[in-house]
């Protein structure tokens, strides 16, 4: 498989574990026993964020575009339309960090919801 497009799909990976870790809660209230995927992925996103840490899922994608020849985020459609998504320009610390609580609101909000009509539905 050609590096350039595991770089690709590293980036459709990262992008759909950044959408998980936002509204996965809402597909815990679908199915339940997907919380045991989804609090760990929210508790690594709002680390990688409030900490400044870096997603390994980065690393690996610039990893393969340098197998591939490849200078930053150049070349195909997908780097044109996500990559600006994810890593946008002006990502600050402060802003990092007001992202992170954003991620960590999100979540409790929708898991508070979810306690309360497990418990109407209970009593």
């Amino acid at each position: 498989m050609p590096y350039a497009l595991l770089a690709d799909l590293a980036l459709l990976s990262h992008l759909g574990f950044i959408l998980f870790v936002l509204f996965g809660a809402l597909a815990v209230h679908r199915w339940p026993r997907l919380a045991w995927l989804h609090l760990p992925a929210a508790a690594w996103g709002t680390l990688v964020e409030l900490t400044g840490w870096f997603c390994p899922l980065t690393d690996l994608e610039n990893h393969w575009r340098h197998l591939a020849g490849q200078a930053g985020y150049a070349g195909s459609c997908i780097d044109r339309y996500l990559t600006a998504l994810i890593y946008p320009d002006g990502l600050s610390r402060p802003l990092q960090i007001f992202l992170g609580l954003g991620v960590l609101a999100i979540n409790l909000t929708l898991y508070a919801r979810l306690l309360r009509k497990g418990r109407r539905n209970s009593g």
